[in-house]
């Protein structure tokens, strides 16, 4: 039987947890680090206070220098940061790419939209990895993978473990991050389709603050 470390918590402080079936994933090493458990949110306050491995600083708007900064700045673990692909495309993500790279992001993120030739243009400006969204099954992994892409995201909704299969048949060695839901059930049917780790959305800071209340009103 595994022996369990010593575990030490704070009076104060109440930490997120990362759902434990995440845990069962393989990982991706990055840099010698191994990641399973990415928090899907830009919120600081969620960011400092769960246990998750790591960032994944992704939102829909253009991305700003501030916001990156303020979230690899601020956050314990090492924070993955979306640099566009949707919206914003062409040069200017590839200036974003670089700007993360210098505030000390472990790797950028791209949407789904965008194409090979910016993406490769990406990839080849920074030395950190690349990771690209992948949303449909008609999607040329390989060729994503041709363009520069490090690590494919894979986010198809209910669709996912599906997607996940099919992208691990075409690429068997290639490490992806997967949108595992809401339920350990869920996380698991994902990381047993081949997903190395797991995107986790957090309750929104509205939701934490119901409970707590609940709590307060017993």
């Amino acid at each position: 039987m595994e022996k369990q470390p010593p575990n030490i918590d704070s009076r104060l402080r109440h930490i997120l947890r990362m759902p434990q079936e995440i845990y069962q994933a393989s990982g991706i090493i990055v840099n010698g680090r191994r990641l399973k458990s990415f928090v899907f949110t830009t919120d600081l306050a969620i960011i400092r206070n769960c246990d998750a491995d790591a960032v994944f600083a992704v939102y829909p708007f253009t991305p700003q220098q501030a916001i990156s900064d303020a979230i690899i700045k601020y956050s314990y673990v090492p924070v993955f940061c979306g640099v566009g692909g949707g919206t914003t495309r062409g040069l200017r993500t590839v200036q974003l790419a670089r700007d993360v790279e210098s505030q000390g992001a472990m790797g950028v993120v791209l949407n789904a939209p965008i194409n090979n030739l910016n993406l490769r243009a990406v990839s080849g400006v920074i030395d950190i990895p690349t990771v690209i969204t992948v949303t449909k099954f008609d999607t040329d992994f390989e060729a994503r993978i041709e363009a520069g892409a490090s690590i494919l995201n894979i986010a198809a909704a209910a669709q996912t473990p599906e997607l996940v299969r099919e992208a691990r048949k075409a690429l068997p060695d290639v490490p992806i991050i997967a949108t595992g839901g809401k339920t350990g059930e869920s996380i698991l049917r994902t990381i047993e389709a081949g997903a190395n780790a797991i995107t986790y959305t957090p309750p929104s800071t509205y939701e934490l603050f119901q409970e707590m209340m609940k709590g307060y009103r017993e």
